[in-house]
């Protein structure tokens, strides 16, 4: 795509009728977005023909005079393509470069297009279409991450690892236990991506700048032949509303707290203090100055682009919060926050799914970590609960065990029985198979737990809801 600023095609307004002189260079630049909103020109044309359609079905438009705009539309789209469209600082937008460019090619009949139509429904029209477009595949993408996820669940079922609150070792679980813990996040995450496309569904054309327009528009016409689940009602309502954009930067904002809470745990599980897991070469990058180092440079960036999402979310509620109805220009800081957050999400989620295909798992490291700050302390005050112990103090003498083991420096995963006796008599020969962490994931068993059958089916459920 070109940028000429100086206009190699007129460049007079195509709302100048009203003005003596023409825009001071700084009211120019203000006003431009063409730098970033020519993104938008495939849903600029693909509305565009939908309206020229529609304006031909109420007899505005003959059948030459729409054949005429479509074939024109279609032949700026394949300038766009090709990088042969001029764009032009000074039509400031998407919408005023295309209909210019038309009319250049087309003549007088191009002038017909904005018939019963502003760009202040034009332009909500075309972001909603851009919005729905990019959903469907930033929800490939996630479907992908939780597809890799449980497949790495189901790879390493067998995997034991510490389960940590506080970042210190609590309870043993399973390291598929722990990929499926965001493979359900991510799916929740899924659910809002839906919310947001859904409120993309909701038709502004047909509103013009805001209180409708005089002509007998076939809104029901334009719905349907762009797909849109219903019409927007008031014609205000339609121009002022970004709650759809707002759908999504929420959605975005949430997905990167989870991702970066995913990536900070790879980040710690790759270091050589824990050393659960290994990323491949491709994924990593080294140091210029100490030759032995391997960073996990994409965990360390995802999780440090998700500031730009939340800020991005809170730019837009800003904006958003003072405006009085219905479109004021304030309206045009809704576009790079989009853009960049739809930019910065499919960047995450590429990289995601490219660091997890190759990730490797240690899984005797991991075994050998749940033998660590008593991991098992809980199962044996459960098991004197068991023996008709009340909990608390059942969790009383268990204390008292692990206090003694600090003290006198014993390792409390060898303790015998006749030891523990002395801190209860209902300890008995089976609590060296309850003190050993490896068997503690087999006797979690309520729903949801860690235990393998317990994964198993959250497996099954998981591909059920995705179809996979």
């Amino acid at each position: 795509m070109k940028d000429n600023s100086t206009g190699k095609r007129k460049n007079e307004k195509l709302w100048g009728g009203r003005f003596a002189d023409s825009s001071s260079p700084i009211t120019e630049e203000i006003s431009a977005s063409i730098q970033f909103d020519s993104r938008m020109y495939r849903q600029d044309i693909k509305g565009s023909i939908a309206h020229a359609e529609m304006l031909n079905k109420m007899g505005i438009l003959n059948d030459e005079e729409l054949k005429k705009i479509v074939n024109g539309l279609d032949e700026i789209r394949e300038e766009i393509e090709k990088g042969k469209f001029l764009f032009s600082r000074s039509l400031e937008d998407i919408h005023m470069n295309i209909e210019s460019r038309l009319t250049e090619k087309i003549g007088e009949t191009g002038k017909k297009l904005h018939t019963a139509r502003s760009r202040n429904d034009q332009v909500a029209l075309d972001m909603r279409l851009y919005l729905r477009d990019e959903i469907s595949l930033i929800k490939e993408l996630l479907k992908s991450l939780i597809v890799l996820l449980v497949k790495l669940a189901e790879k390493n079922i067998d995997a034991v690892m510490p389960g940590y609150t506080h970042l210190q070792v609590a309870q043993p679980v399973r390291f598929s236990h722990h990929m499926l813990a965001y493979a359900w996040k991510f799916i929740r995450d899924m659910k809002r991506l839906d919310h947001a496309a859904e409120a993309c569904s909701l038709l502004p054309l047909g509103a013009g700048a805001l209180a409708g327009v005089n002509y007998p528009a076939d809104r029901e016409f334009v719905k349907k032949r762009l797909d849109f689940r219903e019409i927007n009602l008031n014609s205000m309502d339609a121009v002022s509303d970004r709650d759809f954009i707002l759908d999504f930067l929420y959605f975005a904002s949430v997905l990167g707290m989870h991702l970066s809470r995913f990536c900070e745990e790879i980040v710690l599980w790759s270091s050589a203090e824990f050393g659960f897991i290994s990323l491949a070469h491709n994924v990593t990058t080294g140091s210029s100055i100490m030759p032995q180092k391997r960073n996990p440079d994409i965990a360390e960036l995802v999780r440090g682009k998700t500031g730009r999402l939340y800020g991005n979310l809170f730019s837009l509620l800003t904006v958003m919060k003072g405006l009085p109805m219905t479109y004021n220009r304030d309206l045009q800081e809704d576009k790079e926050p989009l853009f960049d957050s739809i930019d910065t999400v499919i960047l995450s989620l590429e990289g995601m799914n490219e660091m997890l295909k190759g990730m490797k798992i240690n899984k005797d490291r991991m075994k050998k970590a749940i033998y660590r700050n008593f991991s098992t302390a809980t199962d044996i005050a459960d098991y004197l609960a068991q023996k008709g112990v009340p909990f608390r103090d059942s969790h009383e003498i268990v204390g008292s065990i692990v206090r003694y083991c600090e003290e006198e420096n014993v390792d409390f995963f060898n303790l015998k029985t006749e030891t523990l006796k002395s801190f209860s008599l209902f300890f008995d020969n089976d609590i060296e198979d309850i003190i050993d962490p490896a068997r503690s994931t087999e006797r979690k068993i309520s729903q949801g737990s860690t235990s393998t059958d317990s994964i198993k089916d959250q497996i099954f459920l998981i591909k059920s809801r995705l179809q996979i």
